[in-house]
């Protein structure tokens, strides 16, 4: 029997960065949306019952991706025999197509999707609870993709609350290749500082959260690069905003039409960059 679980992206429509704490990691207030509806900007994840573990990665950008127990769809998977007090021998297969190093959480997807499809594959029964108390171990972004829809992210992102359904504009993501460390982003905070030390206000009921992120200027001194497709964008009437901690970014449009001539105008200019319709 073979099971197969879509991992998709995530855009951080709000990111805060409200200080350093104590531990060395920085407190944050995120909104985001999983982008569920681009099945072209989505990892896909399948596993059938084995001898013994393993996983093997093919997609357009799986290159380069190890396969061994540093990877967040192993640990994951050991977070799962530790909690099923058992092993738990499969096949895994990953095919990647959300680019690495994009800001747009594709490691973090597939962690959540090797919980949800271990769960399910071996019938152990663990509650949304404990995967999700799983998922804060492996990282910031796992949470959240165990909820789906929009989510609020509190401390390091890894406190999760679902948000009632918020639209969004007609969106293009632009990626130009790049890949954008996220732990030299966060050092370079120290060097350009703290742009808005201030949480969310409150929203009134369906309104979008402000389109902002505080690890732009960050991001920019880690890779003075991506300052080009930020202007690329403006250039073509969108309002950029940099996903996560790079490189990828998105640009919201006030029309779809809009939105459209300017993906047909970047892929002319730029025919080694990636965009995607959202």
């Amino acid at each position: 029997m073979v099971l197969t679980m879509t991992a998709p992206a995530k855009l951080n429509r709000f990111l805060a960065v409200l200080g350093r704490r104590a531990d060395g990691y920085h407190d944050l207030e995120l909104v985001t949306t999983v982008l569920e509806d681009v099945p072209d900007l989505a990892d896909t994840l399948s596993a059938e019952p084995a001898a013994e573990l393993s996983l093997s990665i093919t997609g357009p950008t799986g290159q380069g991706l190890v396969a061994d127990e540093s990877n967040l769809v192993i640990r994951a998977w050991r977070l799962l025999e530790d909690a099923a007090r058992r092993t738990l021998p499969a096949a895994l297969r990953l095919e990647k197509r959300i680019p690495h190093g994009a800001g747009l959480g594709g490691g973090s997807s597939d962690a959540a999707a090797a919980l949800r499809l271990g769960n399910r594959l071996f019938d152990l029964g663990l509650d949304d609870g404990v995967l999700l108390a799983l998922a804060g171990r492996l990282g910031s972004d796992v949470p959240l993709f165990l909820l789906g829809g929009t989510v609020l992210g509190l401390g390091r992102g890894e406190r999760v609350f679902p948000l009632r359904p918020i639209p969004l504009e007609p969106i293009l993501l632009v990626h130009p290749g790049l890949h954008v460390s996220t732990p030299s982003v966060y050092r370079a905070i120290q060097d350009v500082g703290y742009p808005f030390p201030e949480a969310l206000a409150s929203q009134a009921e369906g309104a979008a959260p402000p389109w902002r992120n505080d690890l732009t200027g960050a991001a920019l001194w880690v890779c003075p690069p991506l300052a080009e497709v930020r202007d690329a964008l403006r250039e073509a009437g969108g309002e950029p905003l940099l996903c996560g901690s790079g490189s990828c970014w998105a640009a919201r449009f006030g029309r779809a039409g809009d939105r459209d001539a300017a993906g047909a105008r970047l892929a002319a200019g730029h025919p080694d960059w990636r965009t995607w319709r959202v």
